[in-house]
């Protein structure tokens, strides 16, 4: 087994990280005031060849590897991971589109998504369906060649600014989860759909988490993605390769976090010595990094087992659940570590710290990812 990056996934990861140090460190203590997100800045990184790395070049993609998407998201949420996860749901959206759209589905907006010019979302939760999302009641009802669609969808990551959406919806209620189907959706110039309630969040507050709302939204049958009544089996295997980007903001939160503290640790004198001297302080961070590196080895197992085209479900809910732990542990500490100076916003770890949160709920929460493990075990 190989542990080292190619030559050319190293060069994607420099590109990543050299693109998030010059255009998002210095906006992100401001974006994160505001919650403003930057699509000039998603455009850029388009420009970058960034967008797409694990996608088909039929449709615009680099055609690489996943390996590669993985390590851009852990740079990105390195230094922004509001934006990070932006980009890692829109791709959660084009997996989908990917792995269960027709050819014309892919055309339609692969590209743009590709080079920046759109980002998509993907739209499965509602008021009364989070974790139990088999029970989605937003309805669509086939009429000749149209289906009309009434609904609200919530906590949609991206919903605010997304041009497309992979929307799940019920087209036989009869059938529970084996009657829920997915539709392509363009949010911005489809009649009938609105953003609802923009979150007011704790964390990731540049990304966009919005209500979306479909009043008799009528959409061509050919927007059906694949057939009917297998929208929650695109749904769980699209959330799938979406764990993973979890798993990689979560690492890439618990890095930034610990490279910050391990510098101010290094200058911070107390009792006439650096900090880090302290036996108790040092020995913190050595259990850290290892913890970090045991998290990202679980992250890369479940990502050589998606490339090598393995069932890679139960090694996805593992990373998701012990690299966003890691990130919510890794963040908290640092800033004890650091003390009154880590709950300052300068410092930014602060900002990691309520970012991590999220990490623990959003693409299924670790108790979910608890559940789907524990079931593996004794099946």
């Amino acid at each position: 087994m190989d542990f080292a990056l190619t030559e050319q996934q190293q060069l994607i990861q420099r590109a990543a990280r050299e693109f998030a140090e010059k255009e998002l460190a210095a906006g992100a203590i401001e974006r994160d005031r505001t919650e403003e997100f930057p699509m000039d800045i998603l455009k850029k990184l388009g420009d970058a060849g960034l967008i797409g790395l694990q996608f088909p070049k039929e449709f615009g993609g680099k055609g690489i590897d996943y390996l590669s998407f993985i390590l851009v998201v852990e740079e990105l949420c390195k230094v922004d991971s509001a934006f990070g996860i932006a980009y890692a749901i829109s791709s959660t959206f084009t997996t989908g589109i990917e792995l269960f759209g027709s050819k014309e589905q892919k055309q339609h907006c692969m590209p743009r998504l590709f080079a920046g010019d759109a980002i998509g979302c993907f739209a499965l939760t509602e008021p009364d369906a989070g974790s139990d999302a088999g029970a989605a009641k937003a309805a669509a009802v086939r009429e000749g060649d149209h289906y009309i669609i009434n609904g609200t969808k919530h906590f949609i990551t991206n919903g605010a600014v997304a041009d497309y959406c992979m929307l799940i919806a019920n087209t036989d209620p009869s059938k529970g989860a084996k009657g829920l189907s997915a539709f392509l959706v363009d949010l911005k110039t489809t009649p009938g759909v609105r953003v609802g309630h923009i979150e007011n969040k704790c964390g990731i507050r540049s990304a966009k988490v919005a209500e979306l709302i479909f009043e008799d939204v009528q959409i061509p049958a050919d927007r059906l993605i694949g057939e009917e009544g297998k929208g929650f089996k695109y749904a769980l295997t699209a959330l799938n390769a979406g764990r993973l980007g979890v798993a990689a903001q979560g690492i890439g939160l618990a890095q930034a976090a610990f490279d910050t503290a391990k510098e101010y640790m290094k200058e911070r004198k107390q009792f006439g010595k650096p900090i880090c001297a302290n036996q108790y302080l040092a020995f913190r961070m050595a259990d850290l990094e290892t913890e970090i590196d045991m998290a990202r080895l679980l992250l890369y197992k479940g990502v050589w087992k998606q490339q090598n085209g393995e069932n890679f479900a139960i090694d996805a809910s593992k990373a998701k659940l012990v690299c966003t732990n890691t990130a919510m542990k890794v963040t908290t500490e640092c800033i004890q570590s650091m003390g009154g100076a880590g709950y300052m916003r300068e410092q930014q770890v602060e900002r990691m710290f309520r970012d991590a949160k999220i990490t623990q709920i959003y693409e299924g929460t670790n108790e979910i990812q608890r559940l789907i493990i524990s079931g593996d075990i004794f099946r």
